[in-house]
């Protein structure tokens, strides 16, 4: 089949576990998986892009009515968890010794029936973890979904690969970022095009109105309020904000 990209492309559906070993086995060229998941694998993969979605944590977390006093509490004491590597990792980075146990679907209920005294999975809201009496304690990972290779691939297709992978860029470069159209005065164009450094540096055109200027360029949305109050105090009027669809920088 042709993807949306117009990429001749063979798609396959397949449980987030299975695709490392199906990229590293060529069956597959690339994925999309969660982060946390490639790194469980011990499959050998490369990473091409973190993709900015399906964001989550994975924690430690231990019964409400424990203190807890660093990550040396868990030192032999039994952790229930689905990821084994990431945690066994991560303990060892921090010279904890701990005994592992590896459950498969609710990790949640570990400690309640005694089989561990904490455990670490993924967290989102931690609504699940508080219906279950636990507390986070320590972040282990923050994951997202990342675009994976094979590390097999031939020239044609790692042509292909660097098409996408640029496209994807330009897609996630725009998703942060407004385009802004504004008049000013021109004794303030200075000052405004100082705050506005856009791209390269933001465009100034003359307006019909002698002593006015329109002033275009691109602005981060962590910061698009921040910017809009000082643009007003700066006489800016007129401000037209416009979402961008692709950048290519």
């Amino acid at each position: 089949m042709t993807t949306a990209l117009n990429f001749p492309a063979q798609v396959l559906f397949l449980r987030d576990d299975d695709i490392p070993e199906y990229v590293e086995d060529g069956v597959a060229d690339i994925g999309i998986i969660g982060e946390n998941v490639q790194l469980e694998s011990d499959t050998i993969i490369d990473v091409v892009r973190k993709l900015g979605f399906s964001k989550c944590r994975m924690s430690l977390a231990v019964p409400k009515s424990e203190k807890y006093d660093g990550v040396t509490y868990f030192e032999g004491k039994q952790i229930a968890t689905s990821y084994c590597n990431i945690l066994q990792r991560y303990l060892t980075e921090n010279g904890v010794k701990a005994e592992i146990h590896k459950i498969s679907g609710s990790v949640e209920i570990a400690p309640g029936i005694g089989l561990a005294s904490g455990i670490m999975d993924i967290v989102s809201t931690g609504s699940t973890l508080m219906s279950n009496g636990l507390k986070e304690v320590e972040v282990v990972l923050r994951s997202e979904a990342v675009l994976v290779k094979s590390q097999n691939l031939d020239a044609e297709k790692k042509s292909l690969l660097e098409k996408l992978n640029f496209r994807i860029g330009s897609v996630l470069a725009a998703r942060d970022t407004k385009y802004i159209l504004l008049n000013a005065p021109n004794e303030k164009v200075d000052e405004i095009v100082g705050m506005l450094p856009g791209m390269k540096s933001p465009t100034v055109l003359p307006l019909a109105e002698e002593g006015w200027s329109s002033i275009h360029s691109v602005v981060n949305e962590h910061r698009f309020w921040e910017v809009i109050d000082q643009l007003r105090d700066l006489g800016a009027e007129g401000i037209l904000v416009v979402p961008i669809e692709k950048m290519i920088i």
